[in-house]
């Protein structure tokens, strides 16, 4: 029986760096996290420790910091597209790129008059803006989406009517708390490696504000429910995207038990369950969706 090296790929994770833009009137902060892996001619690396075809995961560090001040750091879609076609389009050895970065919010302090120009508080939203690119020499499959979106529907969500065996004890509820913290990622259609194709900005304003509405707007019999309505609702409102991935924990939330102490609680007091958990997972997508490639891995 033989034996040979399966997929492979490695790079430099989590380049935290952050860039002042300095206007004459303001300042604008821009906080990533950069997570770069390269696969391509890596066998010899692997087999025999020829190290002649890697490019050092320190000089992938470099390259992040180097192009955050020669090109600057605008959308961060934009940015990953730059950093991971120089790495397929500037190495033999590299066949494809995977660029992956979070953005960290932080918002102006607001103070009389026209504000703080160069001080600032972090979000006060958790949600960190993500976005993941997959460049071949060729297609940029772009992936857009957002993670820690903390979301609760005080009502207007169910659970009945479900499976039940000798080791259920669930009791059916026609109201609920419905609790989750949302990690999303959106698909683009277009796949061409030209970074300013997109409005990055809108999309992803849009993208997210469809996810809220949508939670928002569905009264719920069940979890997996609100996710195929968040990723339906998504794709009915921007053209551009084909495919929605939606990561759905159930942060559960029972009501306390007050009779012990000569109290009702009609759904008021809850205590917030912080494991185990539902986990609901699932993608939508339109019927003529292109293939993913690899944008997903």
């Amino acid at each position: 029986m033989g034996i040979k090296l399966g997929a492979n790929r490695y790079g430099k994770a989590e380049t935290r760096v952050v860039v002042v833009r300095r206007h004459p009137d303001r300042h604008e902060v821009k906080d990533l996290n950069v997570s770069v892996a390269l696969s391509g001619d890596m066998a010899d690396a692997h087999i025999s420790g020829d190290n002649s075809k890697v490019l050092p995961t320190d000089t992938q560090k470099n390259t992040v910091f180097v192009f955050a001040r020669k090109y600057g750091i605008g959308e961060i879609e934009e940015f990953a597209i730059i950093l991971a076609k120089h790495f397929v389009d500037s190495q033999l050895s590299v066949y494809q790129a995977r660029v992956a970065i979070d953005e960290y919010a932080w918002d102006r302090i607001v103070l009389p008059g026209d504000g703080a120009v160069h001080s600032f508080s972090r979000s006060g939203t958790a949600a960190v803006r993500t976005a993941v690119v997959h460049y071949d020499g060729t297609k940029a499959h772009v992936v857009s989406g957002i993670k820690d979106l903390i979301l609760i529907n005080s009502t207007g969500s169910e659970f009945w009517g479900f499976l039940t065996d000798e080791l259920t004890t669930l009791k059916e509820t026609h109201d609920r708390i419905l609790s989750t913290v949302v990690t999303a990622g959106w698909r683009h259609t277009d796949n061409t490696a030209d970074p300013h194709r997109t409005d990055w900005a809108s999309s992803f304003r849009e993208a997210s504000h469809h996810l809220l509405a949508a939670f928002a707007d569905t009264h719920s019999y069940s979890l997996q429910q609100t996710l195929y309505a968040m990723g339906t609702r998504v794709l009915d409102r921007r053209p551009e995207l084909c495919e929605v991935r939606l990561e759905l924990p159930n942060k559960h939330h029972f009501a306390v038990d007050l009779t012990p102490f000569g109290l009702d609680n009609s759904n008021e007091v809850f205590i917030a369950a912080d494991r185990p958990y539902g986990l609901m997972e699932g993608s939508v997508l339109r019927d003529d969706a292109p293939d993913a490639g690899q944008a997903w891995s």
